[in-house]
This record gives C-alpha cells, sequence and structure tokens, in this order.
C-alpha cells in the first residue's frame, strides 16, 4: 500500500525574502531580488550581478560556528530551523524516524576557493575544518545534528536538479513506507569569483546591468541566467502521522519523475526526449492524466536553449491542453539557486496552489515564437490550482518533475 505524503513545514533564505510569507508575497507581486554583487570585487568580472541573499550570518551563528561552515551550510540550517519549527516535528519524541536528505549543485565552494588561496601561502595555513566545510553531505549532517534526527541522512548532487531530486526520493521513502518523516530541499551558496568566471566565460550568464531586468525567462532577448543563492527546505510527512499529531499541512506531493538525457554535458537535449519522459513519469506516478495539470513551475532559466526545448517538451507532453496551461518562471525574480532552485520553486508551486495564484515571469516584454505558451507575464492572477508541476533540468542531462495537489 503506497503512503500520501504531505508537506508540514517550509522554510526559506533567499534573495527576496527569509521568512515564507514576505518571500511568497514579494513573489506573488512580481518583484526582482536581482542586485549588484557585494561578496566580492567584480571590477574584472564581465558578470556584476546576482541574486544575493542580504542577512548578517553574524546574528544566528558565533564566530566559531561561521568559521567551520561553508555558506551553502548556513543557509540551510537556517532555512531547516523555520521548516521545522513550523513542522512542530518533537524531535525528542521521534528523532531516530526523522531522516534528512539534501541537495546541492556544487556545495562549499566559498570554503574551497578561500582555503586553495591560504594553500599559496603554505600547506600549514589550510584549515584543519577544511574538508568538513566543503563536502556537499556535510549539510544534511549540521541539521540531524542539531535537531537529533538519526533517520536516512545523506545529501544528492545532481547539478541545477539536485534538489528536486532530494524531494523526489525523500517522497518515494515515506510513499512505499521506509520513513515517516523526511527533511529535504536544496541549499547553495555559489557566488564566487570562480564560480562567475567560470558560468560567465562558457556564455551561461546574463551580461546585462541592468539587473532588476536580466533575467527574462521565454523573451525573445533572453542572453543568459543570473546566478543566484540561497535554501529551501520542506518537511515531508507521511500522512496518517501528520493527521495523527494535528500538524498543520500545507500541501501533498503526488508524483515524481526523473531521467537522463543521455546528450551532452551542458546543452539539452535538442528534442526534449529527457524532459516529456520525465513529466510523463511525474504524471503517471501521481495516477492523474495530464489534462489535470493547471499549472507549471518551470526550469525557465532565461537561456535560449533551455527554455525553447522546454516549451517545446511541454508542448509534446500536453499537447492542446499546453495552451490551457499557466507557465511561469519564478527565475525571473530569484535567478538561479542552481542545485537550490528546485526547492524554492517546490515552496513556490505549493503556495501558488494553496492560495489560488498563479506567480508572473517578470521582464517578459518580446515573445519569441518558438515560446509560445502563457508565460503568466509581469502580473500573477488568480486561478484555482488542482495540480501543479515543477520541473528542473541540471548539466549533465539531469532531468526531475515533481507534481503537487492541493490538500484534501
Amino acid at each position: 500500500m503506497n503512503r500520501r505524503v504531505v508537506v508540514t513545514g517550509m522554510g526559506v533564505v533567499s534573495s527576496l525574502g527569509c521568512e515564507l510569507d514576505s518571500f511568497f508575497n514579494n513573489i506573488k507581486n512580481g518583484v526582482s531580488g536581482i542586485s549588484p554583487i557585494k561578496l566580492f570585487d567584480t571590477s574584472q568580472h564581465s558578470v556584476k550581478i546576482a541574486g544575493e541573499v542580504h542577512i548578517d550570518l553574524s546574528d544566528f551563528f558565533s564566530n566559531k560556528e561561521l568559521n567551520r561552515m561553508d555558506r551553502f551550510t548556513s543557509f540551510a540550517l537556517l532555512a531547516a530551523r523555520q521548516a521545522i519549527s513550523e513542522s512542530k516535528i518533537d524531535s525528542k519524541k521521534i528523532k531516530d524516524d526523522v531522516g534528512v536528505i539534501i541537495g546541492s549543485g556544487i556545495g562549499g565552494i566559498h570554503t574551497m576557493e578561500e582555503q586553495f588561496t591560504r594553500l599559496q601561502k603554505s600547506p600549514k595555513r589550510v584549515s584543519p575544518f577544511f574538508v568538513p566545510s566543503m563536502i556537499l553531505d556535510i549539510v544534511s549532517g549540521h541539521i540531524s545534528i542539531e535537531h537529533g534526527f538519526k533517520g536516512p541522512n545523506f545529501a544528492i548532487v545532481s547539478a541545477c536538479a539536485s534538489s528536486n531530486h532530494a524531494i523526489g526520493e525523500s517522497f518515494n521513502r515515506i510513499k512505499y513506507g521506509m520513513d515517516k518523516v523526511i527533511v529535504s530541499g536544496g541549499t547553495e551558496g555559489g557566488i564566487t569569483p570562480l564560480s562567475v568566471a567560470g558560468f560567465a566565460n562558457m556564455k551561461a550568464l546574463s551580461k546585462n546591468e541592468n539587473y532588476q531586468n536580466a533575467s527574462k525567462p521565454f523573451d525573445a532577448n533572453r542572453d543568459g541566467f543570473v546566478i543566484a543563492e540561497g535554501a529551501g527546505i520542506l518537511v515531508l510527512e507521511e500522512l496518517e502521522h501528520a493527521l495523527e499529531r494535528d500538524a498543520n499541512i500545507f500541501g501533498e506531493i503526488s508524483g515524481y519523475g526523473a531521467t537522463a538525457d543521455a546528450y551532452h554535458l551542458t546543452t539539452p537535449d535538442e528534442n526534449g526526449h529527457g524532459a516529456i519522459r520525465s513529466m510523463e513519469n511525474a504524471i503517471k506516478d501521481a495516477g492523474i492524466n495530464y489534462k489535470d495539470i493547471d499549472y507549471i513551475n518551470a526550469h525557465g532559466t532565461s537561456t535560449v536553449y533551455n527554455d525553447k526545448i522546454e516549451t517545446s517538451a511541454i508542448k509534446s507532453v500536453f499537447k492542446d491542453h499546453a495552451y490551457k496551461l499557466s507557465v511561469s518562471s519564478s527565475k525571473s525574480m530569484l535567478g538561479h539557486l542552481l542545485g537550490a532552485a528546485g526547492a524554492l520553486e517546490a515552496i513556490i508551486s505549493i503556495l501558488s496552489i494553496k492560495n489560488s495564484v498563479v506567480t508572473p515571469t517578470i521582464n517578459y516584454k518580446t515573445p519569441d515564437p518558438d515560446c509560445d505558451l502563457d508565460y503568466v507575464p509581469n502580473k500573477y492572477i488568480q486561478k484555482e490550482i488542482r495540480y501543479a508541476l515543477s520541473n528542473t533540468f541540471g548539466f549533465g542531462g539531469h532531468n526531475s518533475s515533481l507534481i503537487f495537489k492541493k490538500f484534501n
């Protein structure tokens, strides 16, 4: 017997807020979180904008703690505290039954760059905390230690599909009776000189210095994505377990699909076969018809190929219904959070269902004949949403789709 899986807690750290209500209100109203980079000197960089998180981490962690964790870890811990508090999980009662599965695309790159600089001066200057600060799985370890959770504990890395895969695998573990509660999601702190230079030199990033208008998914004049940072954490729970403790339920996860392009390291399959099968598998897993989907939170990166191919894949899966769908990209406001993108977009999808709101794709001005769906341009709409689908696609040909439904 398959179990139903619900979401009982959510937490965010982002360029558009670090509290759930203000975050969704900004997304709903089309506020841009993109700004000039302050984390490092960009004078020699061709790209000077990003979706930075503007908080003082010393307000939440001691200097000793900050010296032993990377920026991406601190984001996850803050978002997890929110989600776990919202869920009202009593870790003392069920600590052995709570798992932690977190995704990240590039992990502790701040630590990597800082420690490499130290290495150039002397190997003795490299911190003894270098490795446990940098490795991807340390995030799940930190969350489990802080809250005493002793269930399954690991990390998932699949580039920009990482947190969708983390949520999807957590969903399956609960669905098939292996676990009752899992803290899941994604985190990223990848705004560094090295990563920005690397993405810029491969011509993936927008070089538009008109920062609030730089991320323009599906627009004919899009010229690349805007890198961003932050975290999104969700508490996934078996429905009966949640009902027994009278938990607040935000929404339900009902389907998960994951495929590979097996095509190219960075470019999506031009025929969209992997994206098509990912969406089809999620719909099949949810036990619904493609016409039941009302809203798609698109991967929508603002890159030429991704937006065109994702649009084509949606039309292949949804046929004539594609033109009845609302399709929007949260990255138009947040930028692209790499491995954390799917987690923030999952939260947006759940809150969109709960509030009967489709959030907009901002900066959409010039239609592209290859992108001809309803992208909810520039202003949100009120709409009853039964099911929402959220896509993430990553370098390496990783595709993942999640389906969320209104909880009844």
